[in-house]
């Protein structure tokens, strides 16, 4: 038992996943999922984790009891009976009490890996011979694409193959090459299309580019100039992280949303392969958004539901973020799933795609707001058609290796400050 536990633990240091026996829940470390794709450099645990770390040790200040003299009287409070709930609400906790028991075996899984659990604070150090780099303010895309819609982006390509360098060309014993190629910034595919990751420099900002990955920044209405010319070379995973509409204004000032409606438009089926894909969606727990996805969002981009997984968010101490009852803060997010036919499965016969069961519970620590764990690894099962498969994220905040990026800020989590460099 010992040697499986370390064996797993080993696993996990290596690919950023760990699975609990005998469940469907997996934790994982987007850190360590991220880094797989770079070589010079590592995202910076510290800066990726910058909530959620707290002591585990208890205040002790908070234990001690206030003196007789400085105790002030309370009034009484009449207790009031908490408002009812109207139908959508009552549907939102009906979804809720089914996911619940899911939820707590995986969450009870992970607190009995005591290996994992102390594994997990050590979670948000740099370490090694890492340096990060600081800068100014970052760059905000969105306001740029508007007032400098030409603005070209510098990519820096390392080459691995000696006889690739020019002889011209003056190369740092710490660097093994340099391409460098100017493009545009906005409206145009950046590829780097190397084993390595590359560097991209925007105005006075650097922009680390994950190896074989590419990104297309603009806004919605250029999306359908990603929409392969034949189905045979469309995309069979697509994740989609939408900027749902909130009345938060805490999100509102992080990145700008948009109305329902305006994801109708999607052309998903034209950027599905002609042997079909597997469609990813966040959304959040409210009742009003899932309806949409059920009843309007799918029916119009043409995919059929799947299954359900659930993100659990838990602290580096192992404990939820939140109370898993708290009506309006849940500790978890749904990640919806369903298959778009692509040619070959038009006719509606959709047996080459595989069964999925509302079963499988994700289990990290969270990143930044609304940053998304890194989880294409864990959907290749279920990705119908091409091995290895061709992955696109649309309204992608931030890149992986083997995965186009399409947003109006895919390399917002791809700034140098993000990062640590050798």
């Amino acid at each position: 038992m010992e040697d499986s536990e370390t064996q797993k633990l080993s696993l996990f240091y290596e690919s950023g996943i760990y699975y609990f026996d005998d469940s469907n829940a997996v934790f994982i470390d987007p850190v360590r999922v991220l880094n797989r794709s770079y070589n010079s450099f590592r995202v910076s645990p510290s800066v990726y984790y910058p909530r959620f770390f707290e002591s585990s040790i208890p205040n002790p200040i908070s234990n001690v009891t206030s003196s007789p003299t400085k105790r002030k009287r309370k009034r009484k409070r009449i207790a009031k009976e908490p408002p009812s709930l109207n139908d959508r609400e009552l549907i939102a906790v009906q979804r809720h009490q089914e996911a619940r028991p899911l939820l707590l075996k995986g969450h009870e899984c992970l607190l009995k890996s005591t290996a994992l659990l102390e594994a997990l604070s050590t979670l948000k150090n740099d370490s090694g011979c890492w340096q990060r780099e600081c800068q100014g303010a970052q760059d905000s895309f969105i306001e740029l694409r508007h007032e400098a819609p030409l603005l070209e982006v510098m990519l820096n390509l390392r080459l691995d193959d000696p006889d690739q360098v020019p002889n011209d060309l003056e190369v740092s014993p710490n660097v093994r090459c340099c391409e460098q190629i100017v493009l545009p910034a906005f409206n145009n595919l950046v590829a780097n299309d190397t084993k390595v990751e590359a560097v991209a420099e925007i105005l006075d900002n650097r922009y680390i580019i994950p190896r074989e990955s590419c990104f297309y920044m603009s806004d919605l209405g250029q999306l359908r100039n990603l929409i392969p010319a034949h189905a045979d070379s469309g995309f069979n995973l697509i994740m989609v992280d939408p900027p749902w509409e909130n009345a938060s204004a805490y999100q509102k000032s992080r990145y700008p949303t948009l109305p329902n409606r305006y994801f109708l438009s999607l052309p998903i089926k034209q950027l599905t392969h002609t042997n079909g894909a597997l469609v990813c969606l966040w959304v959040t727990n409210r009742e009003k958004l899932r309806s949409f996805v059920e009843k309007e969002l799918f029916p119009a981009w043409g995919v059929s539901f799947a299954a359900n997984f659930y993100w659990l968010k838990v602290k580096a101490n192992g404990s939820l973020i939140s109370d898993l009852d708290f009506f309006h803060h849940r500790p978890y997010e749904v990640l919806v799933l369903g298959y778009s036919p692509g040619k070959v499965n038009s006719s509606g016969n959709h047996s080459s795609f595989k069964t999925l069961k509302d079963d499988n519970v994700i289990i990290s620590i969270p990143g930044d707001y609304s940053r998304k764990p890194p989880i294409a690894d864990l959907l290749l099962d279920y990705v119908p058609g091409l091995k290895p498969p061709r992955c696109i994220e649309l309204f992608a905040r931030e890149m992986m290796g083997g995965l186009v990026a399409w947003g109006n800020e895919p390399l917002h989590f791809q700034d140098s400050r993000y990062f640590v460099e050798r």
